[in-house]
Formats: structure tokens, sequence, C-alpha cells
């Protein structure tokens, strides 16, 4: 008999239908994105809430590059020399941006830009001071001027206006001619403030400034050095009382008071602190130059002590990104953080971070690895955040199995104060069960869900197939029988037919079951054939399959040529040869690549046959084999031959062994 082995795709299915896994999935409202902004430097960036632009100036290329709130190129405004600082007004309807290295016979200049155009609206020459930051307070365009502070604290710097009321929008320098300032100040000022706060950026030491501008002129208020070094970036909060810092040193984002400028306590993030951004309501995004390992944003609720997001960048390309200085700028409704980034390729890339306000939420489920069909099973599990959930929140139950293959929601799950939860269900379907709890979301929490499946008992059926181990001529076309026991509500039935050899294995017919639970295909056979009988299962009853082997024979027949004549005598038909002569015996028999023919003879000697030797012989791609007999031929013998299939011997196993009708022939003189 032959050995047939379980198929591949029978044992994948048979190993993966016993593992249950236990996931979370951490979710989010909307997929965060990333763009390639096609910049070669970065100044500044600024979000437009009305238009929903992005603006991102590009100094080394002069020019402001406008994209969408997806990053998606809108258009640009070229002709800028050295573009840095950029502020937006009120009603979003100018961008203000400072151009230090000259433009035409305007030399340096604020231009104004329409916001729904992106067109220039207006330009205010300054003079040849450099102007590389911008801000507005008291009515009035505040600038910092000087040069860029990048190389040591030997530069100059200084503070000027451009008032905006005036008709002529008269430019005053030297707003703080009392102390200036060793580079160019960073400003910032609160929406609609009179309070207008500089930084000196990578300065040796981190220097700050307050003004009061509400008369038309800066008037210091506070002047300090205060903790750490080399300042990046610094953002007022939106009531004006605050100044947030960013810098290299120390490892952490330090807030300072307006009114004096004493600390105020801190929000912890990474050495090599680069960028700031608050939100309109206060939220703080805190940025660090983290390259390969680490957290590179944190978000924080006004004045909180731990963060609630956390923004790690993936690697792009194999490159790793590095947040850019002053490379954070918040949606005014917060639905997004836009985030500047280059690699260690030159690439600068937007990075859009929804639902940065959010935490993020993470569902552990586990359930019983097995259980019995319709009995109680207990499915318990923990929802992890940073921020606490709401008292009483509920998580969603969806159950997936055989009769619910999308999932049915079966009720909620209420968590407790530390997070876990508890529910029990009996499930009335068998087979691979999969529970999934969801929460939906709320104002401070992204939506998550997590899986855990279960296989549960079915009841075990009976299937029989008819025909096993029997053999068959070639080619005959037979009925095979399925019998198939009691089940739930499944009565179909597939029978797949497995020929040996290279052939695949196919489906025959599949059906329902009669009346009497049997279920018959027809099936041509041509090679040895391993048929099985399939019942997939039902919602209460398991999947099973019975096999039969069926052995088919091959086609042979031999025919015997260049006899002299043809007799009947001893009960057979002879062919006659003188003796001189060389009989050829042709062999057809079923074709099958490198397939041999094994050619038998023997001789018949005082009353019974006797072997007179046999030997294989290579069938042509038709099957066909010719073979003369040689020698010395002897008279007064009676001579046969047949030809055979030797089912392992004949170059291959795929048929039965077949045995061809036996030739008689005799020679004479």
């Amino acid at each position: 008999m032959h050995r047939r082995t379980l198929s591949t795709a029978l044992a994948v299915a048979l190993t993966f239908g016993s593992v249950a896994l236990t996931t979370g999935v951490a979710g989010t409202a909307m997929a965060d994105d990333q763009r390639d902004l096609g910049i070669v430097s970065f100044g500044d960036i600024v979000v437009d809430g009305v238009h929903q632009r992005v603006f991102v100036s590009d100094s080394a290329s002069d020019r402001i590059l406008v994209t969408d709130y997806k990053g998606n190129f809108v258009r640009e405004v070229s002709g800028l020399n050295g573009v840095k600082g950029l502020e937006l007004s009120a009603d979003s309807g100018t961008l203000y941006a400072a151009v230090p290295d000259g433009v035409g016979d305007t030399g340096d200049a604020i231009f104004a830009i329409d916001t729904a155009t992106a067109t220039e609206s207006a330009r205010y020459a300054t003079g040849d001071v450099d102007p590389r930051y911008v801000a507005l307070a008291g009515g009035k365009l505040w600038f910092g001027y000087g040069t860029d502070g990048s190389s040591d604290d030997s530069g100059t710097g200084n503070i000027g206006s451009v008032d905006l009321a005036d008709a002529e929008h008269k430019v005053t320098l030297d707003g703080d001619a009392a102390k200036p300032w060793t580079a160019a100040p960073v400003l910032d000022a609160a929406p609609g403030s009179n309070t207008l706060v500089a930084g000196l950026p990578y300065g040796g030491t981190n220097q700050l400034g307050v003004y009061d501008v509400q008369s038309g002129a800066a008037s210091v208020t506070a002047r300090a050095t205060v903790e750490g070094a080399l300042l990046r970036d610094l953002a007022v909060t939106p009531d004006g009382k605050q100044v947030v810092v960013a810098s290299q040193q120390p490892s952490y984002h330090a807030v300072y008071k307006t009114s004096d400028l004493t600390a105020d306590g801190k929000y912890t993030t990474r050495d090599y602190g680069d960028a700031v951004a608050v939100a309109p309501d206060g939220t703080v995004a805190a940025g660090a130059e983290q390259q390969y390992n680490g957290t590179d944003i944190y978000v924080y609720k006004p004045g909180g002590k731990t963060s609630v997001r956390d923004y790690d960048f993936p690697n792009t390309n194999g490159s790793a990104p590095v947040l850019q200085p002053a490379g954070l700028g918040w949606a005014p409704d917060r639905s997004r953080l836009f985030a500047v980034t280059t690699n260690n390729q030159g690439v600068y890339e937007l990075r859009i971070l929804n639902n940065p306000t959010k935490a993020v939420t993470s569902i552990s489920v586990t359930a019983p690895t097995k259980s019995a069909r319709a009995k109680k099973l207990t499915v318990k599990g923990k929802i992890t955040s940073k921020v606490a959930l709401p008292a009483g929140a509920k998580l969603t139950i969806t159950r997936k199995d055989l009769e619910n293959p999308n999932g049915r929601k079966i009720g909620t799950a209420t968590v407790a104060s530390n997070g876990t939860y508890s529910f029990t269900n009996s499930p009335p379907v068998g087979g691979r069960v999969t529970y999934t709890l969801s929460y939906a979301g709320d104002a401070n929490h992204l939506a998550s869900s997590g899986s855990d499946a279960v296989d549960v008992s079915r009841a075990a059926t009976t299937i029989r197939l008819s025909n096993n181990k029997k053999t068959y001529d070639f080619a005959k076309s037979v009925k095979f029988t399925a019998h198939l026991g009691k089940t739930y509500k499944n009565r179909k039935v597939e029978i797949w037919a497995d020929p040996y050899g290279s052939a695949p294995n196919k489906l025959v017919k599949a059906g329902t079951v009669n009346k009497n639970g049997d279920f018959s295909a027809n099936y041509k056979l041509t090679r040895d054939t391993r048929l099985t009988a399939r019942f997939t299962g039902d919602a209460r009853y398991a999947p099973k399959s019975v096999a039969s082997t069926v052995y088919t024979k091959v086609k042979v027949s031999t025919t015997i040529s260049r006899q002299y004549k043809n007799k009947k005598v001893y009960g057979q038909t002879y062919a006659y040869f003188h003796q001189a002569t060389n009989p050829l015996f042709t062999t057809s028999m079923t074709a099958y690549p490198n397939r041999e023919q094994r050619l038998q003879i023997e001789f018949f000697y005082e009353g019974a046959w006797y072997d007179g030797g046999s030997q294989y012989f290579a069938l042509d791609s038709a099957g066909v084999s010719r073979v003369e007999l040689g020698g010395a031929h002897d008279i007064g013998y009676r001579f046969r031959i047949r030809s055979s299939y030797i089912d392992g011997t004949s170059g291959d196993n795929v048929n039965t062994t077949t045995h061809g009708a036996w030739k008689y022939f005799i020679f004479t003189k």
C-alpha cells in the first residue's frame, strides 16, 4: 500500500486552529501622518486655523512653504531673502515674516502676506538691522533684530516695532536702549497681551526679558539670567502669566513668571530641549532633540505634572528624525500638533500628530484557552492610560463566532477604579470564539480595543466514505458515497480527490446530503487516488473528515509481429516464427514520465510453464515500447510473454500493479 502524508495546508490549519492570542490595541481617531516638505532649511512654523494652512519658512531657499492640514503642498511665497520668524495676525488674515537679508530697494524688512492668497500685501523696511523674530503685542508688531547668536555671545541685538495702526506704519528701533542684547532676541506674547517676552537664542546662559508695551514703547519690567543655556525656543501661556523655555540645558522645559522671571515650575522632558508650543487653552507641547532613543515630544495639560501624550518619532528610510528648533505648532482647535523634523539625509518632514491632547489607551483581554459550549466562562482584563479614565467607564463587548463572523455586540463591561474589568458569558456557539473589548474614547482619551479567543468545544459527528482499498480499471468512472451522521445546521459535504503523483488535490463535488444522510459523486480514475469526504463543521459539531484510498490499474496491451502465421493450438492462439526470425513485441501502456514496462518470458516444459527471465524497458512519451527478441531460437518449445506495470519498480508509484495478457509464440524450421 502506498504511504500518504498530511497535506501542508491541513497541517497549517490544524496548527493555528489551536492557538489563542491575547492582544491589546491602542487606537487613534485618525492615523498620524508625515510629508516630505521639500525644503533645505527650517526657520519657523505658524498654523492658520481659519484657512487650515501651515506656513513653514525656509531661510536657505528664501521662501515660505504653504501646506494644508495633511501636509500637502498648496503654494509658496518666494524671494524672501533669509526669511526666518513668522507671526499670524489675530484674525488669521495676515502672516508677518522677518526677512533679514534685504530685498530690493527696501533692504531688510518685515513682510505682510495675505494668508488667503499667499501673496505679499505690504512691506515694512527696517533698515540694515537684520530682523529675525516677530511677535504681536500692545497693538504693534515687534521684531527682534541683530546677529543670529549661533556662533558666540559677542554679537549685537535689540528690539524694534512696526506701528500697525499708523497710516505710514512707522518703524521704531532700539526698543531696549538701556541694555541691548548680544543677538537678535526671540520674541513671544499672549494674544491681545501688552506683555512682550524676549529670550537670547543659543547663548552660553539663558537670558530672558519682559517688557510692558501698552504705551507703545518697550518698558523693561524684568530682566534675568535663568537656569540653563543654549535657548532654542520660548512660548508665553495664553493668560500671559508664564513663559515656557526650551533650551539644551537643563533636562526639562523650565517655566517662569512673566511678572518677575522667578521660577514657576517645569515640564519634565529630556536633555536638549529645542521647541515649545502652547495651545490657546494652555496645553503645552514640549519637544527635545532626541535622534535615536527617547521621547521627542511631550504633551502636558496646563500646569500638569505628568504628560498626557508622548511621541517618539519612528525612523524613516533607515534614518532617525530630529525635531527642529522652534519646530512645533498647534492647530488652534488642538485637533493637530504639527512638528518639523529632519534626518541625517537632509530630508525635512512635516509630521501631523492627530488628537495630541488625548491620552493613549490600551486594553488587555484574557480569556480561557478552552471552554465547553454553553458553559459559563470568565473574561477579564485591564484598560491602561497615562490619564485616569472617568469613573464608571464602559467597554463594549463584541463576540465573534461561526454564526456571527462579523461580530455581535453582547453587552458592556464596567471599568473599576484601578482600570480592571471582568464579565461572564456562556458561548452558544462552538469553535473559535473571539471576545473584543472596545473603548469609544472621550474628550481626554483615544479609542482602543483588545481581543482574545477561546476554543469552544463542539460535539463529534460521524462520516463514512465508500470504496476504501478497492481496485479499478483505468479511466473507470466510480461512484463514491459519503454518509454524514448527526449535525446541528450544516448538512453539506465535500468530496475531494488527491491523485498520487504531482496532480493537485481538487474538489470533486460539494452539496447537501439527502434525507438518509448520503451524498454521492462520480470520479474518473486514472491513478491511485485518496478520496476524502469532509464535513466543515457548524456551530455545535466539529469538522470531520474521512478518506478512502482506491487503486487504479493502467491500460496495457502487447502485440507480436514478424510471424509467418497465427494458429490456434493448445487452447491459445500462437504466433509461428521461422527459427531465423527475431520476433518484435510492441507494448502500449498508459503514459507517465520515466515509466518502464516489465517484459517477462516463460517457456513450457513437461506440462508446466517456467520463468525464462524478465527485463524493464522504457516507454516513450506516447507510452509505447518496442522490443526485439534476438539470439538463438529453440525449436520444440512453446513460449509466452507479457508486459506489466509494477508499482514502485516501473519508474513511479502512481498506479497499482497491472499485468497485461499473455501472448504465445513458437519457433519452427
